[in-house]
């Protein structure tokens, strides 16, 4: 299996995946379809950010949790299988080709009824939300530049142990060349530096995958 944390020295990323908990067959099949598209498959999250989300998902025992960005479904497929009876994962994309070869392994996994999939712009489906509804759990994997705006939308629907998973922030090693100005890369640095320094929330960045930001509130 070839590493998705390409900003490790050589074979650590393999080394990562290798000493993780496998996916399961059913996810490997998801994972090996996706391959098939080519280039855009790199989208898709590595087996062990995968298994990182599932073991929280099983300890915090979410009832609602916000995906945006779902692309096959396979973040999807991993934290749903841990959530626990009528609980909800809220995934949100804008492409239904993409999300459409993810639906079918959710249905065979038996948790096609915890995922409520909403194909629209996620910034108008988190616009829609319940002033009371209150969110446990959320990946923000989706527009670079939109990020910051998902999370400021999510803010007041989170509560004290609340998690905010936040993905690409090490974007490959990127971050930290100057010379990459590319607009991905600046909102990146940019949304880094706004969590860091924002007293509404705590942030430790975690070397997962392609970099994950995990947020909580701020005490």
């Amino acid at each position: 299996m070839t590493s998705d944390i390409a900003f490790l020295a050589d074979g650590i990323g393999d080394y990562v995946n290798a000493h993780s908990t496998r996916p399961t067959e059913l996810e490997q099949r998801l994972i090996d379809e996706t391959h098939t598209m080519g280039g855009v498959a790199r989208m898709q999250i590595g087996p062990a950010q995968a298994r990182f989300m599932a073991l929280l998902a099983r300890v915090l025992q979410p009832q609602v949790v916000v995906e945006i960005g779902t692309f096959t479904g396979y973040s999807a497929l991993a934290v749903a299988n841990e959530l626990p009876s009528g609980a909800t994962l809220i995934a949100c994309d804008l492409s239904d080709t993409w999300t459409a070869i993810g639906r079918p392994y959710w249905e065979e996994a038996g948790v096609a009824d915890r995922i409520d999939l909403r194909l629209g712009p996620a910034a108008d489906t988190l616009a829609a939300f319940d002033d009371d509804l209150q969110v446990d759990l959320a990946f923000i994997d989706a527009d670079k530049p939109g990020y910051w705006g998902y999370l400021e939308q999510l803010h007041p629907h989170l509560h004290d142990r609340s998690i905010v998973l936040v993905d690409n922030v090490l974007w490959d090693g990127q971050i930290l060349d100057a010379d990459d100005d590319s607009a991905d890369t600046v909102a990146l640095r940019d949304f880094n530096e706004r969590v860091r320094n924002d007293s509404r929330f705590d942030v430790s960045l975690l070397p997962v995958g392609d970099g994950i930001s995990f947020i909580t509130l701020a005490r």
